[in-house]
């Protein structure tokens, strides 16, 4: 077990680290299998235990991770649409889109900010917001106000525990992980009892609520 704190330590003293996150929370934005949050809060947790990574510039990538990956993911559904790829043509996807969709139509800046804390939920969104061309001014306004909350919230949540669990690295990052996704799950929960869920069947969202097509 020390062993594995030891080599945990080295790395997060390393400083390729902070650009491994901002790679993360980049790809995360339009690619939702990378798992942006569970770095994030990990390397907040190690950072409580050891003081490594600094806490700032880990919240700081996080924040411009997040930023940039939703911009990416708003430019790519603007230019190529959501019909380009064969993800994005599953029931599952295209389910989203049209939810994605009808609800941006309803109260769009309440749901780009909390749409970054729903992985597939965030994608879709933004997408489906550069499809439908929303004013890409607005977007980036939300964008910024939503990237910096969910970088505050993960890096806060996995200090906390790297400060309770400051002398076994390993297990302060599994735990604050793990509450992580728990938290997730509950506030996807409540953002579903709130909106309604996300239709990942793609049998109750009406076509006319699909986004257009992208104009050449």
């Amino acid at each position: 077990m020390q062993g594995i704190n030891d080599f945990i330590l080295a790395a997060a003293e390393q400083p390729w680290v902070l650009f491994l996150v901002l790679a993360c929370c980049v790809i995360d934005g339009f690619f939702p299998p990378i798992p942006s949050e569970s770095v994030v809060v990990g390397l907040s947790a190690v950072s409580g235990s050891s003081g490594s990574p600094n806490v700032w510039l880990l919240g700081l990538m996080a924040a411009l991770g997040a930023f940039s990956g939703d911009n990416i993911a708003y430019i790519i559904g603007n230019r190529i649409g959501i019909q380009r790829w064969r993800w994005m043509r599953t029931q599952r996807m295209q389910g989203a889109f049209r939810w994605a969709g009808k609800e941006l139509r309803r109260r769009s800046a309440s749901l780009i900010m909390v749409a970054r804390f729903i992985p597939i939920g965030r994608v879709a969104v933004n997408l489906t917001a550069g499809a439908t061309h929303f004013n890409h001014r607005k977007f980036v306004a939300l964008t910024a106000m939503s990237a910096i909350l969910w970088a505050s919230y993960s890096v806060v949540l996995g200090y906390f525990f790297g400060v309770w669990f400051e002398h076994n690295h390993l297990l302060g990052a599994v735990i604050a992980i793990v509450v992580a996704v728990i938290l997730g799950i509950i506030i996807d929960r409540i953002i579903s009892k709130v909106r309604g869920s996300v239709p990942l069947d793609g049998k109750n969202i009406p076509e006319q609520d699909a986004p257009p097509p992208p104009t050449v």
